[in-house]
């Protein structure tokens, strides 16, 4: 099941730092940060007491993630922990779970990709997803996964045709389909840092115990959740192609350095025989 390893000395993290904080986020750079929150990784994005209106989160988390949303919002950023908006990187139910509750709370726009918006606007619902991928307990599991869609119509917003994003000055979005017909992924070329949502993953998602122990390594897009493997390819090798330095992903530690550039670009390269599964139902790259 493993892809690419990767070693502990590729994790950008700073525990020690990060224990001397209240928010319980993992903050990778001054201005960005993450949680996990069960199986999946939301980010944070704004200088620590940017306060109400001063900082953005991407991606909604699983259902019942809103409480740790709201604490680590209200100790980084101050205020009654509101932002300014949400970028989703796509709409899969572990990315929009407290989405509903969070944009009506705090009464903001919704940013994603048009690609993305009948699955956030109530209309269409994702394929079911494949549990005959990766051979894990998560893949075994993924019949019971929600694909209906979620409804924040109200506040929907078209992401820029520009590429840019909407208060996150120096950031554009770059769309990484494959694993969701709209995934986006969020880069900035100062620090070269990529937020990849599901794009690629640094952990073997279809595991259970992988989820759990989050063991490093470099990932294609988590198996049971991804229709086009062809769109998939050709996405983890554009955003090879940037050579980002430092990579927060939707599973996984966040990763930087040179081993992890180094795995990205064999994932890159061998991205069929290492990350597409043999047995899926999705489009396989021709």
């Amino acid at each position: 099941m493993t892809q690419i390893p990767l070693p502990a000395s590729a994790l950008a993290e700073n525990h020690e730092a990060d224990a001397a904080r209240d928010d319980g986020v993992r903050e990778i750079a001054p201005d960005v940060a993450y949680r996990q929150l069960a199986i999946v990784n939301v980010v944070f994005y704004g200088e620590a007491g940017a306060g109400d209106g001063g900082w953005v989160l991407i991606d909604a988390g699983v259902f019942g993630s809103g409480p740790a949303i709201r604490h680590a919002a209200q100790a980084r950023f101050g205020g009654s922990g509101r932002p300014a908006c949400i970028v989703l990187t796509h709409g899969h139910f572990d990315h929009v779970g407290v989405l509903e509750t969070l944009s009506r709370e705090w009464n903001v726009p919704v940013y994603a990709h048009p690609l993305e918006h009948p699955y956030l606007n109530g209309t269409r619902s994702y394929p079911s997803p494949d549990p005959h991928v990766g051979g894990g307990m998560l893949a075994r599991l993924s019949p019971l996964f929600p694909t209906k869609p979620v409804d924040v119509g109200a506040h929907l917003r078209d992401l820029p045709p520009d590429c840019s994003v909407p208060f996150m000055p120096e950031f554009r979005w770059i769309h990484t389909p494959g694993h969701a017909p709209g995934h986006v992924s969020l880069w900035r070329e100062r620090d070269r840092l990529l937020i990849a949502g599901d794009a690629i993953v640094t952990t073997a998602q279809e595991s259970v115990y992988a989820s759990v122990t989050q063991a490093p390594e470099m990932h294609g897009p988590p198996m049971y959740f991804t229709p086009d493997w062809t769109a998939a390819r050709e996405s983890v090798r554009a955003i090879d192609a940037l050579s980002p330095e430092i990579v927060i992903t939707g599973h996984g530690a966040a990763m930087r350095g040179q081993e992890m550039k180094l795995a990205l670009a064999e994932l890159a390269r061998d991205f069929d025989s290492v990350a597409v599964p043999e047995d899926g139902r999705g489009t396989r790259p021709g």
